[in-house]
This record gives C-alpha cells, structure tokens and sequence, in this order.
C-alpha cells in the first residue's frame, strides 16, 4: 500500500488556505459571526493603581447607567475566581487587592458597546495605595518573585572563570514587546440549553479557556465548547491571555442568560494583557587568547509582572537557550523570575529564546572587542561540536548540529568578509554615516518544555463523494497551519488539498488540546492528522485489495484514484464502495512526542527538546550618528527548516519573525511612568516595523537538507518561533556601526531595544569614553 505525489501535497508551495478570504474581506472572525437576537456587549472595568487596596467600590451609577442590564463583581463569581494558567494567582475579577494599572475590577454588560465603555467609567473607587515594585532590580532587592528562583549548573564556574587568562564582567537590558496582533481580544458567549455555555473566542488555546470558563461559572468540562476558526494574529498573546474576557463574558452571558460580545479595544488591550517579558542579563566570563569560554557565570532575570502567568517556561526557557550555539563547558545560570506591579508578561513568540540568545550573544561581542577580533571569529570558536563538545550545559546530546556548515555557507554567499572590510573603509571618510555588519546564529530546541503538553488529536471524516473534514487540536493565527495539516491528509489519501474541509478549532470534536505554542503547531496536529488519515486509509486499501482481488501492498493512492494492480477507482467511488460495505470512513487520530526526558520543576533531565532547528543572518545597517537614526540596509539568512512541508509558508514566517525580532530589538518600546501606567498604549506611541522599515535587499534561503534526523512529520523542522532570533543580526550590526566612532577600540553600551535615542546617547556615551582615554597620552605629548 503507498501513496505518491498528488496536486498540492506536502513539499508544494501552495498559498494559505485562507488566503483568498484575507485579501477580500471574506475571512469571518469572532467579530464577524453573525449575533443572535438579545445579544449585549460588555466592558470591563479597571484599576487605577499599580498596588493597592481597594476600600470601596461603588457601582450605584454604573447599575443605573443608560442601557446597563448587568453588572459583575467578584463576589458574584459563582464558581473558581482564578484565570492564572499554571498558577492560582490571577483572579479573573480583582477581590479587595490590585497589583496593576489596568487590572479587571469589574464588567458590564449592556445593550450597546458604547453603553458599556461608558457605563464602566461611572464607577467610584476608592483605594488604599502600598509600596508598588516596578523594576527587575526594585524586585530583587525586595525579593519579590512570582516563582522560586531555579540554578543550571554544570562544571564550576566560578574557578573556570578565575583561572581563564581573560576575565570579563558585563551586563544587557532587553526591553518586553506588544505582540500588537490585528485582531484584538475578543468573546462571545452564547448560552445553550441546559446550562450549558458555548464560547467563540481568539484563542490559542481552546482547551485552557473551556476549563477556565467551566470552573467560574461551576460548571464540568463538558457543558462548556470553546471554539476558534481562526485569530488576526497571536504571537504567543492570546496562549493564556484570552482566558480573562472569555470568561467575563461567560459570567455575564450565565447571569443574563443572553449572549454577551467582550471586545476589547485597542487601549484597553495593550493595557490589560501581558508582553514579552522585560530581562536584565549580567554576566562575568573567563576566556582564553581565542576567545574560547573557559567558565561563565550569568544572572537571568525576567520581569514577570503581578502573577505566575507562564513565566516558569518563558524563564526556563531562557536559561535553557542562553548557551545559543555555543559550548559552554563551566556554566552557571541563575534564573530570577521578577514580581513587579506591571501587568503579568505572557507568551510571546520565542518563549524566551531569544532573550536567553541575546544574553550570550552579548558576551560572545564583548570578549571580541576585548580581544580585537572579529565576533564572527570568537563565534566559531565556540560553536557546538559534532562527535566533542556536543552536550549542551543541561545534558541534552545534540545530534543534528548543523551550525558550522550553515555558517561557512552564509558566511560566503553573504560577501561576509568583503562587506565587512568595505564597511570599515565607508566608516574611515563618511562624516555622520556609518555601516556596521554582523554574523549572528541560532540553534533552538523544539517541545514545549512542560512535557505533558507535547501531545495532540485530530479528527479526520471522509465523505461518500470522497470530500474530507479536518478537524484537529491545533489553532490557526495565520501561520498556515491549517495549511500544511491539510497538505499531510492530502498525501496520506493522495488526493487534491482543496478536497479537503478544514474546520474550526472545537473542544467538542478534539478534547484536551494543548496550545498552539512552542513551535510545534504542525509536528504535532500534524501527526495526529496522518495517524487519522492512516486508519481510514488503512481500512480503504483492504477493501480495494477484496475488491479487486490483489495483495494489500499493491495498493496504493495517488491523483485523486485508487490503484490495485492493473486496475482503479476514484479515491470517490472507493469512499462510496467502503459505505455500502459498512466501513468506517472516520477515526481520531493520536500522537506524542517521543524520547522526552525533562522535570521543568528541577530543571533535570538529558532531553527537553525532540529536536533543534539552526540558521544564521548576516544584517548590514547604516546609522546618522547625528540623529540616532538608522536603516537596514540588508539582510541575508539560510534557515533550516529540515524537510519543509510548504516552502512558501515557510519562507513567509522566516521573514515575518525576522521583522518582529527586528522590531523588539530597535524600535518596539513599552514604557511606564512613575505610577506604573503603559504610556504606550497606542499606535502612536508604541512603533512596530512596516514595510519601508524592511531590509533594502532582503535574501531568504532555505538550507539544503535531507531531513530532520528525528522522524517529525515528512521529517520537517518547525517555524513559527526560531527565526525571530536572527533579528539579533540586527543589533549586534548597530553596534558594530556605533563602534566605530571609536575606531573600534570600545565595546559601545547599548540596551535594547535601539531607539533612535539610545543609539544617539551610545554614540555619545563611546565619543566621552574615548576622548576620556586620549586625554592622558595628550598631555604627555604637551
């Protein structure tokens, strides 16, 4: 029994599945689903303080506002007061104590939204300010954290370090970042019969809002479906964050008993909902004349807002990528998880990688500017090996390094050498205009780090007309996925892609889901859906083979027919034969993540991840050292992404993450002010990249593979989160710009994300620093 290539299979670059309707308005999200008769709208209403009691909260004028049918509180919670996804800690209505500005007080329901933002501005509060914490190092002195501090250790540092001929102390602060999906955050609730509770929300994680809804309205798992087709954009957003206005809207539409709309503006949501997690690394390295890490000792700490969030595995996870590509022999890693009086950071696509990768990559460019060398230079020297040195510093063998080979590659198809010493000879008679270029890599593991979690169904019906429902655990934001699980049904069936329904995300038809995070969207679901495809097709082919009197092994499925020898039917008329004989054209279909072995309590174990993913950018800049200002000139990167299942999805989200890594890293700032209030709530204030932001010349490739090692679905590497960190390029290309306002002698201190502003005060910072060093030689000269 086989199955060949057919219109649109796996490995094709066909277009997103929802491509057409993106384009024409077509496409129906939550928004767009048409509302029953009796429908409200509800808003929610906020705190005003970062820390503090609330003494009185008077709703008398909100009850009695114009169009107001409902209004919740806390104590009218019938069930759980508690939305926090791995941690009781974030109630879903604040109980007499806010930890921050914009934390839910309580909703209101009412006949238009309009009524309902306004009714909720009606409320009077009093409160009892406290002692607010709003900084990494305000939190570490105090010792506030949401989660116990957690140590990877391997060697000894501390000696590696002190014996090593070169010794180095040094320090990054990374700024958090707005996942600003189009789509905000959105419910509709819609009682059903019996107490039961229907909900359509933006979600990633369809299974995590069912079992929080059920338990605030006191109901079991199985009177409550939440559903999602599709979402405007979810980086990670929408994982645990969803869950707060899915269930205001839930307790609102069980009081009432009509269906409830929580949409959520754009202010509002930068304000409620969580970011990418602030970090502060401070590092001391010992090191040889090569540039070669001897001992490293690093101190990772997250800013992680008022409660737990998802905090443990953004935090494990950065300690986890904070080696990067490199061996690091003598290692240890402190990892502080940071309680602040901000809104609880969340999700964000990288999950911490490319903090724990920006912390490395700071001391791989410092001990080069120590040395004089060339970072790409100290870079090599500290890549992973193949048969030695190819255990990473928490035990976990690495079998598919790739690293140095994609590295020699882009190294020579980027003009890496020529480009850089031309930059240096622009920099030596250009006045204010200044090129810098860099090399930067990126291994990252792939499962989620919370084990359970890498598991996933499908749901897979085959029709008498040979059509096809797909349903799987898996949620579509975008990124194709939808796409690709369609494209391996398509192969196991071998039949064309659009024969294939792919429907929405639905906690009735695939249970217990896990969210569509951590890159894994299409390893798993994918899987699920061809151990699916596989029964039925499994069950076709015997009948083929009874049918037309062959060998089961001479079936197979190819262009839409069914072939058994010398003779074939219609994958159509087969489907229809199968019916009349009484077989099942139905299955679910199951899959799990092999040869795991981690404990994220202890952070123990030799394999957290199934399988890494490599790539590398070369990023050239130019910067006005008069402004601050600067451009990206272009950018060049060769991703792995092993067997691609579609290359033109592939290439689309190694370009769309390198823009959102660009963006974090030099544009993308949150900034508070003294009372722990998001100044930048808005597109005006908060600036994502667009397309005159884009590199001039922008070259993507795909390294040239045989396949993933592991058996991944058709032997495919995931792609959503991983080329996020070749923004990295990007920075690491503005200090090497900066630098040469000092002829390359001084590392230049730079934070992220690199503003105009900071670049500017960098500049100024090198120009006093080096003019503070020619000082003394000058007056020796006189």
């Amino acid at each position: 029994m086989r199955q060949q290539n057919n219109k649109s299979a796996v490995g094709q670059p066909i277009r997103h599945d929802s491509a057409h309707l993106h384009v024409t308005g077509r496409a129906t999200y939550v928004d767009d689903i048409p509302e029953l008769r009796g429908t409200l709208y509800a808003a929610v209403g906020q705190s005003a303080r970062a820390h503090a009691r609330v003494t009185s909260l008077d709703l008398s004028a909100v009850l009695s506002a114009p169009g107001v049918v409902a209004v919740m509180t806390a104590k009218d919670i019938p069930g759980k007061n508690d939305c926090g996804p791995m941690v009781d800690d974030e109630p879903i209505l604040a109980d007499g104590l806010v930890q921050c500005v914009g934390q839910a007080l309580f909703s209101v329901a009412a006949r238009s939204i309009e009524q309902a933002r306004r009714a909720v501005r009606l409320a009077i509060v009093e409160y009892e300010d406290l002692e607010p914490i709003f900084t990494v190092q305000e939190a570490i002195a105090a010792q506030s954290f949401v989660l116990p501090t957690m140590h990877l250790r391997r060697g000894d540092a501390k000696p590696a370090i002190s014996k090593a001929p070169h010794r180095l102390r040094g320090s990054i602060r990374m700024g958090g970042q707005e996942q600003f999906y189009l789509e905000g955050h959105i419910a509709y609730a819609v009682p059903r019969d019996d107490g039961g509770m229907h909900i359509y929300t933006s979600t990633q994680h369809p299974t995590e809002t069912q079992m929080h809804v059920a338990h605030a309205l006191h109901l079991a798992e199985k009177d409550v479906v939440a559903e999602c087709r599709r979402m405007g954009g979810g980086f990670g957003g929408k994982e645990s964050g969803s869950v707060l206005f899915a269930c205001n809207a839930a307790l609102l539409a069980q009081k009432t008993g009509r269906p409830v709309k929580l949409r959520v503006d754009r202010d509002d949501d930068m304000v409620m909902t969580g970011k990418r997690h602030d970090f502060e690394t401070s590092f001391e390295v010992g090191f040889d004349r090569d540039g070669r890490i001897r001992g490293i000792e690093m101190d990772v700490a997250g800013r992680c807002g008022y409660s737990a969030d998802l905090s443990a595995g953004v935090n494990d996870r950065a300690a986890l990528t904070s080696d990067n590509t490199y061996f690091l022999e003598n290692v240890a890693i402190h990892s502080y998880r940071c309680k602040t009086n901000t809104v609880s950071a969340t999700a964000f696509r990288g999950f911490g990688g490319p903090q724990g990768a920006l912390g490395i990559e700071q001391v791989i460019e410092e001990i080069a500017f120590h040395l004089g060398k060339d970072p790409l230079e100290v870079r090599k020297a500290n890549l992973y090996g193949i048969e030695e040195r190819n255990v990473t510093h928490y035990g976990q063998v690495l079998k598919d390094n790739v690293i140095a080979d994609l590295i020699s590659k882009l190294e020579l198809s980027s003009g890496y050498a020529d480009r850089r010493r031309d930059a240096r000879t622009f920099n030596a008679t250009s006045g204010h205009l200044k090129k810098g270029i860099a090399l930067t890599p990126l291994k990252y593991g792939i499962s989620f780090t919370a084990p359970h979690l890498n598991q996933a169904g499908a749901l897979v019906h085959v029709y008498t007309d040979g059509s096809v429902m797909l349903n799987h655990g898996g949620t579509e934001m975008g990124q194709g996925l939808f796409t690709k699980v369609a494209q391996v049904v398509s192969e196991e069936f071998g039949i064309d892609v659009d024969r294939i329904r792919i429907t929405a995300s639905d906690t009735s038809k695939v249970p217990n889901t896990s969210a569509t995070a951590a890159s894994s969207g299409s390893d798993l679901n994918g899987k699920a859906a061809q151990d699916a495809a596989r029964r039925i097709r499994q069950r076709l082919a015997g009948l083929a083979a009874a049918h037309f009197g062959v060998v089961q092994e001479s079936v197979h499925f190819a262009r839409n027919e069914v072939r058994a020898g010398d003779q074939a039917i219609s994958f159509a008329e087969l489907a229809q034969l199968a019916h009349f004989n009484q077989i099942s054209l139905s299955a679910n279909g199951y899959y799990r993540t092999p040869m795991l072995d981690w404990d994220a309590k202890t952070l123990t174990g030799t394999r957290p991840f199934y399988y890494f993913v490599y790539g590398a950018a070369v990023s050239e800049v130019l910067v006005d050292i008069l402004t601050g200002e600067s451009r990206v000139l272009r950018t060049d990167i060769l991703h792995d992404v092993g067997r691609s299942l579609n290359p033109a999805i592939d290439r689309g989200q190694i370009e769309g993450a390198f823009a959102q890594g660009m963006g974090w890293l030099t544009m993308e700032e949150l900034c508070w002010d003294a009372k722990g209030r998001l100044t930048t709530h808005a597109p005006s204030t908060y600036k994502i990249p667009v397309a005159s932001d884009m590199p001039r010349d922008f070259r993507v490739a795909l390294y040239e593979s045989p396949g993933n090692v592991e058996d991944s679905i058709h032997r495919s590497k995931a792609i959503g989160e991983p080329p996020v960190l070749h923004g990295i390029s990007v920075f690491h290309a503005l200090r090497d710009a900066i630098a040469s306002v000092a002829d390359y002698t001084l590392s230049p201190r730079l934070d992220a994300p690199a503003t105009a502003e900071r670049i500017l005060f960098s500049v100024i910072d090198l120009q006093r620093r080096a003019a503070a060093m020619r000082a003394p030689q000058e007056v020796l000269a006189v």
